[in-house]
Formats: C-alpha cells, structure tokens, sequence
C-alpha cells in the first residue's frame, strides 16, 4: 500500500512539474507584455489626450484661443495676472504655432488641460488648467546632434558656395572665424575648396537649429592646403595648422568681413571725386553703412575724430612700429576714445560714408615706421604655437582629425572631446622617451 501512494504522490508531482513547465513556455520574451514609450510632447505623455494644433492669427489673443477651447474668462484672467512675470499673454505672436491637449470625461465632454505655445523653433511654453489651478511651465524642445562632414568648392565667394552646398549659413561665419588670419576671404579664386568637420544640432530629427562645434577643417586656397585643428593650450581652445602653428596670428587679413575690395593700394589712383590722378595708399572696402569694424590687432588708438577727406577717422599704434588707419566711418564704437587700449578683432566703429567719399566704405591703411605699405601684403606673424609638453597629444588629436577630413574613419577612432587627451599607452610611451623630463 505504501508503495501504491508513493507512486501516486510521484504522479501528482510530475504532473504539477509538467503545468509550471507549460506555464514558463507560454510566457516567452516574445509573448511577455513591454511596455510601449510614451509619446512625451512639451514635457507631457501626448497619448493620453487628444491633440488639436493651430497658428496664431493675426490680432488673435490668447484669451480667444483658451475661450474657443472652453476655458472659462474667470480662469483665463486668473492666467493673465500668474504669467504677467514669467511669460505675458501679450506676447504671443502671429505665426507662431500652438497646441492643444483635451480630454473627454465620462459624458464625453471636452476639456482643455494644455495649450503649449512655441516661442521659437526650440522653447516653448506650457499653460496648464488641470482641475481649478493654472500653471505655467516654460521648456525647451529636445535637441539631437549630428556629427557632419561636408566639401565645397568655391565658384564666386564662400557663402555663395555655402548656399549652393546647402549648408548651414553659420558655417559661413565659424570658417571666416577661424581662418580670418590666413585666408584672405577678399581674393578667394573660383576653384577653392573646403572641407569641414562640424556637429548639427537638430529638433524633432529633421529641423536644423545651429551648429556645434567645427571639429577640423581643410581650406584648399591659392594653392596651399591650410588645416585647422582644434586643441585646447593654457585653457583656451583654438585652431592649429598641421605642423603646431596657430592658425592666429599678429595682425587680421582684414578688418571687417561681408565685404568687398573696391579699390586697392596706388600711387597713382584716379580719384572718384575730384578726377585727378593721386595716391591711394590704402585698401577700399565696400560694405553696407553700419558694417562693424574691428581693430587688427592689439594696440592703443592715437587719434580719433574728424579727418578731413578722410571723415571720421580712428588711428591705432600697434607693436613693431606699425599703424593702422580706418576712414570714412558712420561712427566710433562706444568707448573708443584717444588712449584707449584695444584688442585684436575689437569692435572701434562702423562703415560709413564720411568725408569726400561716394558711398559707403571703409578705407584702410597701415604704416611701417610711419610709411605707407600695402595692407594687402603685411608679413604675419604666428602667435606662440604648439608647445613641447603638449606636443604628443596635439599629434594624437591632429593625426585623427586629417584622418576623418581626407577619408572615412571608425566612429571610435573619432575626435569628440578635446579638454582631457588620454594618449594610448605606445603613444604615451614614445612621447616620454623622446622628451625625457
């Protein structure tokens, strides 16, 4: 008998073993219920609402779009008086997109909990009436980046080639940045080329918001190849050539940017004016009045004020003997008096059309030992440049970086930070037995 139920306590064993084991299958990972993102818009889950969308008209007011939606006036003056500090109702903008979240209680009634107003294509705000309360919440959209390389050449001028490239506009400026001491911008040849490295940021994965940093750069200009890399030295960032010199250097190609040169350095120039040939010992360069213009390099400005023909004029006296000279401006930068100490690349005054001049430009001289010479033809000297302690790790960083400019690289292998180089250790090594300290 003994042996009879223990058999049959066997059986019910198995047979429990058998429905857990039946039980374990049927809940694979496939079958196993995952739970679903949640589809989070201006900060709020969109899935439990319905959402209607809509464009500021012009005139509309807030009041009339929470009206239309069913808020009552008293909550909507309860809103006006809450966001008067952080965001006033006034201004909100024709064009400007909204939207609406609304849910339906149990009679099927709508409600408004949210209306999120854009303020521009990345902030937003939020204006919530959950329950008898009303809330404001200011946000931002977040952002993605995009780690880009893009060529050009250049037919006309860079930010012709920009625009035909369909390139962000700012790549423009950030490249005119960082090669305005080495590139002359004014006598860009049809044929140049780039190439560049830069971040794109990026909302909702398709609308372009600006740029990032630009992680190396190749200019192909008058025949010379010129790199910019990016590395950090005493605690500035800046861009280097290949060989460790910096792309800066004592004096600026130029004084303004977004120009052109109208009449170059003569001494024996017909005069627009008065019709007669005499010297021009200086640069025209045509630019819309109100052009900004910037000191080329440190210095300590000498005259300031009327200059006859010359106009409004500002001179500064810079190291090894040099003066500069910038006539014909609308007007001088605040605090830009005689004795004042001024830095490369320094706003000092506007483009204008003072004096004998036939419309606006800028003419800009440069005297050696109180000789005229060409501004066109100033030797430049480089800025102090790679040192010998950081020297291994601008190596590592340069080799890389030529490395994704000229082809394809590894994402691992790519150059995404450069405030804390960590060499490999064979790098490491042959660094210090090359510079024992």
């Amino acid at each position: 008998m003994n042996t009879f139920y223990t058999h049959i306590r066997l059986l019910v064993a198995l047979l429990a073993l058998s429905l857990i084991t039946a039980c374990s299958g049927n809940n694979s990972p496939a079958e196993e219920e995952v739970e679903r993102p949640k589809n989070i818009r201006y900060g709020i889950d969109a899935d439990l609402y319905r959402l209607e969308t809509g464009e500021v008209s012009e005139g509309q007011t807030v009041g009339e779009i929470l009206g239309g939606f069913g808020v009552s006036a008293r909550l909507i003056d309860r809103l006006d008086k809450a966001s008067r500090e952080r965001f006033p109702l006034r201004n909100i903008r024709p064009g400007h997109k909204y939207t609406a979240f609304i849910h339906e209680d149990s009679l099927h009634t709508p409600h408004l909990d949210y209306l999120a107003y854009e303020k521009s294509i990345a902030e937003y705000v939020v204006f919530g009436f959950v329950g008898d309360s009303v809330t404001i919440t200011k946000g931002e959209k977040p952002t993605t980046v995009r780690r880009t390389k893009k060529s050009a050449v250049i037919e006309s001028s860079l930010w012709g080639a920009i625009m035909e490239a369909d390139l962000p506009y700012a790549l423009a400026a950030e490249l005119e940045d960082i090669y305005q001491w080495t590139v002359d911008f004014f006598g860009i040849q049809a044929g140049d080329d780039f190439t560049v490295i830069y971040d794109e940021k990026f909302i909702d994965d398709t609308v372009s918001i600006g740029i990032g940093r630009i992680w190396g750069a190749k200019f192909n200009h008058a025949g010379k190849t010129r790199y910019a890399i990016p590395f950090r030295q005493k605690e500035k960032l800046q861009y280097w050539e290949a060989d460790g010199g910096s792309l800066r250097k004592n004096i600026l190609k130029a004084p303004l940017k977004f120009s052109r040169i109208s009449s170059g350095f003569s001494y024996s120039r017909l005069h627009p004016v008065h019709k007669v040939r005499r010297p021009h010992t200086g640069v025209d360069y045509a630019a819309p009045a109100g052009t900004p213009v910037r000191a080329v390099a440190d210095g300590v400005v000498t005259f300031r004020g009327w200059g006859g023909g010359g106009g409004n004029t500002i001179k500064i006296k810079h190291a090894g003997n040099l003066m500069t000279g910038y006539l014909h401006l609308r007007g001088f930068a605040k605090g830009i008096v005689v004795g004042t100490r001024v830095q490369q690349g320094q706003l000092i005054g506007y483009v204008g059309s003072t004096g004998t001049s036939t419309g606006p430009h800028l003419d800009y001289r440069i005297w050696k030992n109180g000789t005229p010479i060409n501004p066109l033809k100033v030797p430049q000297e480089p800025t102090e440049p790679i040192s010998e302690q950081n020297r291994a790790k601008f190596e590592f960083v340069r080799d890389r970086i030529i490395a994704e400019l000229e082809g394809e690289v590894k994402p691992e292998e790519m150059i995404t930070q450069v405030d804390s180089i960590v060499l490999p250790d064979a790098i490491s090594a042959d660094s210090l037995t090359q510079n024992p300290q």
